[in-house]
């Protein structure tokens, strides 16, 4: 993996997507009432130990400004029409331009050092941080949407370093929509149970929003069928083993690029998968370029080759730029 001319090797990934809680973020990004906490949750001791090191180790680890850059674009259209309530919901597009400025001020590679929270009892393992970009990351995540993976690596000199990387989860967004999760921090007073009329109209409004989705998705899917009537990787060409993939995922497109055909290819199943979680992108040339977060093992498995020409990938400029979208904002990688 080349980052900034600099080679490293890639030793291990970190199995799990640590999603963001909401207890560990700022007070604007609050769904709750719950207080913060600057311990994070990596997973139970035994996982973090192997991966980051021994008991009370202290690792070092970096964000890249570009992938922070990209994460903050990648939820542009949540700041602007957000799918939970959080505390500043009425701020969110002032702060989304306030925190890209301060992304734009730091340097391209972020070095920072978490701790091992080890007095703590029990089987959960937690770091935390004194350095100021930890801080900020607590700042720019936006809680149960967003998720950090982690990658050992290995430079050169042979100094183990891991990197870290902020993500939107777009399924977890649309989800958030259709069925919004409610925090209960005991028993509600009277004046904050929404009135029945209320209730009413909220879910008249989550219905046509649903009615909406399908009656696009369809129609979406027959437009994209007539251009692309088979998977261009396994070239199957029964529509029942076929999925509308969006490039630019549904929530993070606007009304327009929702039902866009040229947002999308026609896929099977299983690489629509591994093309929805990001574990493999395209270039504008045709090629495959498969994440570093699958490990060599499985990707022999899925029969997956890296740099692979996808000679039937219908392109075109359309497509071209939903794809860079994908490659910034979805992909788990680095294309350089």
């Amino acid at each position: 993996m080349i980052i900034f001319g600099e080679d490293f090797k890639v030793i291990d990934q970190f199995d799990n997507w640590m999603t963001v809680p909401d207890c560990w973020v700022s007070s604007q990004n609050k769904i709750g009432r719950g207080h913060g906490e600057a311990k994070f949750y990596i997973g139970n001791k035994e996982e973090m130990y192997n991966f980051y090191g021994p008991k009370g180790f202290n690792a070092e680890c970096f964000f890249l400004k570009k992938d922070l850059i990209d994460y903050m674009d990648a939820l542009k259209n949540e700041y602007l029409f957000p799918s939970q309530n959080y505390k500043a919901k009425d701020e969110f597009p002032q702060l989304w331009q306030e925190r890209m400025d301060k992304v734009n001020k730091l340097s391209d590679v972020i070095i920072f050092h978490i701790k091992d929270q080890n007095q703590l009892a029990g089987l959960r393992g937690y770091v935390n941080s004194d350095d100021e970009i930890y801080q900020l990351i607590r700042e720019l995540s936006l809680p149960l949407i967003t998720y950090i993976s982690a990658m050992e690596l290995q430079d050169a000199r042979g100094s183990k370093i891991y990197y870290w990387k902020l993500f939107a989860d777009f399924d977890a967004i649309e989800q958030r929509k259709c069925d919004p999760l409610v925090f209960t921090y005991g028993k509600k007073k009277n004046k904050d149970v929404e009135s029945e009329k209320e209730s009413s109209e909220r879910e008249t409004e989550k219905q046509k929003e649903v009615r909406y989705a399908r009656i696009g998705q369809g129609k979406y899917r027959e437009l994209l069928l007539e251009e692309c009537p088979y998977c261009p990787i396994t070239m199957i060409n029964d529509e029942r083993l076929l999925i509308a993939s969006h490039i630019k995922p549904w929530a993070a497109s606007d009304d327009k690029e929702k039902i866009d055909p040229q947002n999308g290819f026609m896929l099977s199943p299983l690489y629509d998968k591994l093309f929805d979680r990001g574990f493999i992108t395209f270039t504008d040339d045709r090629r495959m370029h498969i994440s570093e977060w699958i490990t060599p093992k499985n990707i022999e498995r899925i029969g997956l080759k890296n740099h692979m020409f996808i000679q039937k990938l219908p392109l075109n400029s359309k497509r071209i730029i939903y794809l860079d979208f994908h490659r910034k904002n979805v992909f788990h990688g680095i294309i350089e």
